[in-house]
């Protein structure tokens, strides 16, 4: 099963809550251009504040398995 990346999670389950940008930003508690940046994909963000919107959904961060070409030593 693919792995949806999370600026795609976070979008789909927004709007699958027919949530704007700025609702989540006011119901999750961070500024409105942090939701902007976790769903255009911005490779460095908080991880606290990450956590704050993905609550809403009832989900946290966590690790997932990659995928690696290299054998490991």
């Amino acid at each position: 099963m693919k792995q949806l990346s999370l600026n795609k999670f976070v979008r789909l389950k927004r709007k699958s809550l027919k949530k704007t940008q700025k609702e989540m930003s006011e119901k999750s508690g961070v500024g409105i251009r942090f939701i902007r940046e976790l769903e255009r994909g911005k490779k460095t963000l908080k991880m606290d504040k990450v956590n704050q919107v993905l609550d809403l959904f009832g989900y946290e961060l966590g690790p997932i398995e990659t995928t690696r070409n290299n054998e490991e030593s």
